[in-house]
């Protein structure tokens, strides 16, 4: 049992080195994205399936109300909670529309979308990227190193593992990067600052 726990941590942490010494370019990217698009009035949309919904509100949830700064409430919508709707279109279309159809009704040009899928190749979330693609927004896809949605999107988190716990670990430490240096650039920019 020891040797499970402790295998578990040293991978993970390992996991999260090789992250530091390989996507820090690409998640202050990611982060400047989102940036521009609140300053501009835009708002971000996150979805993907299961453990992946659920750090779509996670991301939503911190992004809302603060994470460790306390600031103005940021236009974050999860697009995995609203049972109604997300029911309705997988009973009366598809359920691999169930992020694009939402998508279509509520994201605009400016907007940014977040795809989160640590195999890289759930079909909803796919869809969900290409229909924010065609209506002018920007996307962001999340995943392990395989699959076609970190290729597709604007910017691909791609963390290089297929192990899905430690993807998953590493996509929640993701996202708490993107609070720390979203608020640290709006924070920097009333105080009459530059960009990251």
């Amino acid at each position: 049992m020891k040797d499970i726990i402790r295998t578990a941590l040293r991978d993970s942490a390992a996991l999260h080195i090789l992250m530091a010494e390989t996507m820090t370019d690409i998640i202050s990217a990611a982060a400047a994205e989102i940036v521009k698009s609140f300053m501009c009035g835009g708002k971000l949309l996150l979805f993907g399936n299961g453990g992946s919904a659920a750090d779509a509100q996670h991301i939503a949830a911190e992004f809302i109300n603060h994470f460790t700064i306390e600031r103005a409430p940021l236009p974050a919508i999860a697009l995995t909670t609203d049972t109604s709707v997300l029911t309705s279109i997988a009973n009366d279309r598809v359920y691999d529309e169930i992020f694009s159809r939402q998508v279509e009704a509520l994201g605009r040009r400016g907007d940014v979308a977040l795809g989160i899928t640590t195999s890289g190749s759930s079909e909803n979330v796919l869809n969900g990227l290409f229909v924010a693609a065609d209506r002018g927004m920007k996307t962001i896809a999340l995943t392990g190193e395989l699959g076609r949605a970190a290729s597709l999107a604007d910017i691909g988190l791609r963390v290089p593992s297929q192990e899905v716990p430690r993807i998953q670990e590493a996509h929640i430490a993701i996202g708490h990067i993107l609070y720390k240096l979203v608020d640290s650039v709006l924070i920097h920019k009333q105080q009459g600052g530059s960009s990251l």
